[in-house]
Formats: structure tokens, sequence, C-alpha cells
């Protein structure tokens, strides 16, 4: 009878077998059912896995006392350290002589005699004559004025002039509006009014109806063991205690020179010329006023004042004041614009040099534009027709015959009877499980058909049950 996987029993394509990572390391002489690698390629004996260069951590004992001296200590001998002596100037001793100050500059270039340099320019002459210098410049005699007349304004009337009718104070709201009345309109809220049903609620749940309540055990109580101390007693030597001893050493000598005090036998002469030039006047305390300390009156204090007792209220017109009002200090004589400006300058007809320009090609009209395009000279205007819609009216299409609901699936679809894959049960019915490999294949075997018929019988009478 041949043996059947997961793999080969599912017919929808969607169980497989649990698939093992080491099965390369298991069972070499069983024949493999999905690869045929072990078959072509055969394992080799005599080879052995590297072996780590990592030193092993194993923990070294105590192999001696400890030494408290370094490197430092044995090498390192003091010296004696003396100040280096610095370094003498000698003396200065001028040379005996006299310095030569004589350069080559003076040797090889020797003083000329130089004239000063005439210029050949011929020098100014100034022609003055004896008669009165006329101060008339050109431009009074030559500019003669012109008349200048006043521009008439443009400006328009603007002063206000108030409407002679009565103002009614009506606005065009208050003669178009007609008030009407306030309509309440309906309101399609439904009532908020809970509807109450006649029938008694039922309060039974499916948990009241289906719960059954069972005993609880009693829960577990681990009992805490007492504490035992130990018989040994406590090693609280530690590797620093055992390790070090204190080794009696010098300490470091200070090279750091004696800070002595620098002082004098000579007394300390304490006067200063403040003191012998100064002469002490005697002082006599401040006088201290004392103020006089208040009493209060005792009568009655009059709060009448002369003006509150003496003044009578007349009747007096308000005050008119005489002095005239501020009048614009205009005068009525004409302004005289004449100035010697005006009266001694004369000025000339200067006419404009007119700009070279190149003759036109084309003649400007010369009579007025008459603003009348050829669109609107040749335009004639029609009556507009409105344009037909050949749109079709949004109207449903409706027929007398009846509709066809036949489809192409609904005529050749042919109903196949569902089967149930067989691996998606945790035991495939018709067959009975055997063994599995290292490879994680769960391997079963098929039943015969007796066998089969007898199990089908089972689960169905199970099923009625």
């Amino acid at each position: 009878m041949k043996r059947l996987c997961i793999c080969e029993i599912c017919s929808c394509g969607r169980h497989r077998c649990p698939h093992r990572p080491t099965a390369l390391y298991g069972k070499p002489n069983m024949t493999c059912v999905l690869t045929e690698y072990t078959e072509k390629y055969p394992a080799y004996g005599g080879y052995n896995p590297p072996q780590g260069l990592k030193p092993k951590p194993v923990n070294h004992g105590d192999r001696g006392r400890m030494d408290g001296t370094t490197t430092f200590k044995t090498d390192f001998i003091p010296y004696v350290v003396t100040r280096r002596p610095g370094k003498q100037q000698a003396e200065y001793k001028p040379k005996p002589g006299d310095i030569d100050l004589g350069t080559t500059y003076k040797q090889d270039y020797s003083l000329y005699e130089v004239q000063p340099f005439a210029p050949s320019r011929p020098s100014e002459r100034v022609y003055a004559t004896g008669h009165k210098m006329d101060t008339v410049p050109t431009y009074k005699e030559d500019f003669r004025q012109w008349e200048m007349c006043k521009r008439e304004l443009k400006k328009p009337d603007l002063t206000y002039h108030p409407p002679d009718a009565k103002f009614d104070g009506h606005t065009t709201f208050q003669d178009d509006f007609l008030p009407r009345g306030l309509a309440p309109r309906q309101s399609f809220k439904p009532s908020s009014i809970p509807k109450m049903s006649d029938t008694p609620f039922d309060g039974v749940t499916s948990n009241q109806q289906c719960y059954v309540s069972h005993p609880l055990e009693a829960r577990w109580v681990t009992v805490p063991e007492p504490y035992k101390p130990s018989s040994q007693p406590l090693q609280d030597l530690t590797t620093n205690r055992r390790d070090y001893q204190g080794l009696q050493g010098q300490l470091p000598q200070s090279y750091k020179p004696n800070p002595g005090k620098v002082t004098s036998d000579v007394p300390f002469q304490s006067s200063t010329e403040f003191k012998e030039h100064f002469q002490q006047w005697p002082v006599s305390l401040p006088q201290l006023h004392k103020s006089l300390q208040y009493v209060s009156p005792t009568e009655h204090m009059d709060m009448s004042t002369t003006s509150g007792a003496d003044y009578v209220q007349h009747n007096i017109q308000p005050f008119i004041s005489a002095k005239p009002f501020n009048r614009p200090t205009k005068s009525s004589a004409p302004f005289q614009v004449c100035t010697t400006m005006r009266d001694d300058y004369q000025p000339w007809e200067v006419k404009r040099q007119a700009m070279i320009k190149k003759p036109e090609e084309m003649q400007r009209a010369t009579g007025r534009m008459d603003h009348l395009t050829t669109f609107k000279a040749h335009f004639t205007p029609h009556e507009l027709q409105p344009n037909v819609s050949f749109k079709p009216a949004h109207a449903p299409m409706r027929a007398d015959a009846p509709l066809e609901g036949g489809t192409m699936y609904s005529t050749e679809f042919t109903p196949k009877r569902i089967s149930v894959c067989p691996a998606s049960y945790d035991s495939p019915p018709g067959f009975v499980f055997e063994d599995s490999d290292d490879r994680g294949h769960r391997f079963y075997r098929k039943l015969p058909s007796k066998d089969m018929n007898k199990m089908a019988a089972g689960m169905a009478v199970a099923v009625v049950s």
C-alpha cells in the first residue's frame, strides 16, 4: 500500500507539511521524497569542523605575593637639581677714533649750480579804460514782457442750496414695505414620546440559560520555608585586603623655596606731612533747636471769610468786548506788480528752432474723425432665431415585450459538487496515520473500502445521536 503525506493528499493546494530545517543531519540512509541532494552528493568522512582560536576564560588564582614597586620606582634615580647659571652680558666699551660718514653717493655725485626755470608764457596785460561800465545785461535788453491775462476758473459751484420743501423722513423701504402677519410654519419633526410595548420585558439572557456553575477548587497555597542561617563564619577577606600590604615609603621632597619674609631692623617712620603740619582746632557740638509743642485752640473756629460776609450779588449783564473784529486788511487799490526787473527788462522775440523731421509719406486727414467703422457701416441686423435642440427627451424608454433576463452564465453554468479538502481535517478521513520523517512529513496509509464504509456509518450514528 503506497503511503501519502499531507502535501499529496491536499486537493486545494493550500496545505503543506511543516518542514524542519535540521533534516540534513538526521537519517542519511533514507531517501528524501522532495529532493535528490543526498543521492547525488554523498557525505565524506574524516572532516572535522575548525577549532576556534579564542582562549578559554580560565580563572588564574594567586601566584605569589604582590610587590608594590613599579618600573618607574626602580628605574628613576633622584638627582640634585641646581639652578642654571645666568648668562653674563659683556661690558660695553666704545671704540676709539672718529666715524667715517662718507658714502659712495657723496663721492660719485658732485653738486652743480642750477638756475631757476624761466617760463616762456607772456605776462598778462590788463587793458583798462576810463569809461563808465554799463551793467545792463543782454537779457534785460533782449527780453520783452508778454501781457499775461488771468485764467478763468473751471471749478463748479459747490455751494449747498437747502430744499424749500419740508423734510418727510420716510424711506423707500417704509413706503414699499407692507407689513404682513407672521404665519407659523408646520413642524414635521416626529414627536419624542417613547412608544411603550404591551408585552412584558424578557430579561433572560443566553448566559443565564446556558451557564452551568461549577464548584471551584481550593487555591494552592505554598508554605514559606523557614530561614536557616549558615553555620560557617562569613569570609569578608577581599582580594584587595589579601594582596595589598601597606609598605612604608618616603614622602616626596618639595623643591619649593622657603617663603622667607624680608624684614629690616630700622624702626618704621610713621610721621607724614599731614601729621606734622596739621593743627588741631577745638570743635564745639552743634546746638539743637527744640520745637515748640503744639497747643490746639479751645475756642470755636469761624470758617466765614470777608468775601463771603461782605459780598452782595448783583444782576449784571454779560461783558461785551469793545475790541473790533479782525477784518482782513485788504486794500481796494490795484496791486502794483511792477518791478525794476520788469521795467528795465525788454524781452526779445525768440522763436524756437523747428525740429528737423523726415517728410511723412502718408498724408494725415485734416477733417473731423467720424468714428464709423466698416463693421458699423456694412452690418445689417437680423432677427435671432433660437437653435433647435436635437437632444433626446429625458424620459425612460419602455417596451411592451418582456425582459429577457437570461445570461450566458445562467445558461452555460453546470452545477458541480463542492468537495472539502481532506487535508483540512486533523485526521484526514479514509487515511490512517503511520509515521513521520525527520523533515516533518506526516505519512498516512489509505484504508480499504470496507473499513471506510464502517467508519462512515459510525460517523453518521454519532451525528444523529
